[in-house]
Order: C-alpha cells, then sequence, then structure tokens
C-alpha cells in the first residue's frame, strides 16, 4: 500500500507541476506580487495532493513568531519539500539557491521571476559579496531571505554540516534570523520516492535579534535548529512507528 500511494502521489504531482507551469506563464509577464500568489496557490495544491493520497499532512508551529518587514530565514533542508512548502507561511520570499538551477528550462524563468538570488558556489568572496549586496536590497524592500544553511539536503538525525554563508550574511545586512526547525525528511525523504503518511510539522523557533558577533550567531543559529529539528525528528518517529525510516535514511 505504502509503495502504491507514493508511485500515485509523484506521478500526480509532476503532472500537477507540469500543469501549474504551463498555466502560470503568463504570469511572467505581470507584476511579481501577481506570481507569487500563483506560486502559493501551486504549493497549496501539491500539499493537498500529499494529504489526500499519500496521507502526509503538514502541521505549521509558531508563525506567529515570525516578525513583520525585512529578515534572513535560516531553515533546515531535509527534503525537496520545504523548498515549494515555505511558500505558505511566507508573504514575499526571496530564496538563496544554487546558480545551476537558474539554468533549467521553465524553472529558471520562475525563479527568476520570483527574484531568487542564484549563488556560485566555486565564486568565493565575490559569490558572497553579490549575495549580500541582493539580500540587502529585498531587506529594505521588507522581503525573507529564505536560505538553506546547510546548502544541500541532510538525512534527518544527520550529523549538522552548516556553512559559514548565513554567518556572513546576517553580519552584513543587520537584519533579524529566524530559524526553522522541522522533520520533512521522515515522510518525504530524499533521492527516494517513498512518501510515508503522518504530519510534517515546520517549527518556527524565536527570532536571533541583529548586532551579534558573527561567530556567537552561528553558534547559536545551529544549536536552535538542531536542538528543535531532533525533537521533532524524535516526535516523527513516535508518529510513524513500523514505518519510521533506519536511521541515517
Amino acid at each position: 500500500m505504502l509503495v502504491f500511494r507514493s508511485l500515485a502521489f509523484n506521478t500526480l504531482y509532476y503532472l500537477n507541476l507540469i500543469v501549474w507551469m504551463i498555466a502560470i506563464s503568463p504570469t511572467l509577464l505581470l507584476p511579481r506580487p501577481v506570481f507569487m500568489q500563483a506560486a502559493r496557490l501551486w504549493a497549496g495544491s501539491s500539499l493537498f495532493l500529499l494529504r489526500v493520497v499519500a496521507g502526509t499532512r503538514v502541521e505549521f508551529r509558531g508563525c506567529e513568531k515570525i516578525p513583520p518587514g525585512g529578515l534572513i530565514v535560516a531553515a533546515k533542508h531535509q527534503s525537496l519539500w520545504e523548498t515549494f512548502a515555505l511558500l505558505r507561511i511566507f508573504d514575499d520570499p526571496v530564496f538563496v539557491l544554487k546558480r545551476e538551477l537558474m539554468w533549467i528550462p521553465l524553472f529558471g524563468w520562475y525563479a527568476w521571476k520570483a527574484q531568487s538570488v542564484a549563488i556560485d558556489r566555486k565564486g568565493g568572496s565575490s559569490a558572497l559579496n553579490a549575495l549580500n549586496l541582493r539580500a540587502r536590497e529585498a531587506v529594505r524592500e521588507g522581503r525573507q531571505i529564505l536560505i538553506f544553511p546547510e546548502g544541500t539536503r541532510r538525512p534527518p538525525g544527520a550529523p549538522p554540516a552548516y556553512k559559514f554563508g548565513v554567518a556572513h550574511l546576517y553580519r552584513n545586512i543587520g537584519a533579524p534570523c529566524l530559524p526553522v526547525a522541522l522533520n520533512s525528511g521522515l515522510f518525504w525523504p530524499r533521492r527516494k520516492f517513498l512518501r510515508r503518511p503522518g504530519t510534517i510539522v515546520v517549527e518556527v523557533l524565536d527570532p536571533i535579534p541583529p548586532g551579534l558577533p558573527r561567530d556567537e550567531f552561528f553558534r547559536q543559529l545551529q544549536a536552535r535548529l538542531e536542538e528543535g529539528s531532533n525533537r521533532l525528528l524524535e516526535e516523527g518517529l513516535r508518529e510513524l512507528g513500523p514505518l519510521a525510516p533506519a536511521p541515517g535514511a
């Protein structure tokens, strides 16, 4: 049953994605807020399919902690899931993504329309300077800079591998940072087609105010994200029971 429901969901998910990418193509010619609203509707339709077909629900906690105005959102990254699901709780996010994604037909056009920040991972200090400049502009506009501090998806419970890019960003733009913990990798694991039934939990943690020394900020961010995500991991494992993945999977 799990394999059948996962196969059915993945088929419908990608068909739905193709339909939406074609249907919202006219928004490329319209103001960005119109496009972002269409993207949020697509994200909602994907979450609906996930709940109805795969039996995977979502619970967003702590959304009242999201401060108004521009800020940095530093989210744990375990799955493809959060790359679209977080659109449901942030008004006008700016995604920080690797440059290669901008070259994908259609997806790259939409990422450009959303004014995503593309980073050359081999660009060194020049890439960080470009990130800081774009992020500072977006924060002045009241937008949320959404970054995954580990840079790539990590299995639930894997040892942390945070990159200093988020600390450079925090130091240079002077905005609060909002940590976001989650356990999505239990239910939508990376590089696997299985979609486990249960409840994905996203928890918005207390914001880190601007002005901390870079190393202190980096320590606090990692400690908060790891503590929060490990707590949600244990909660998810209890819910999954026999369906729980092997450690590190």
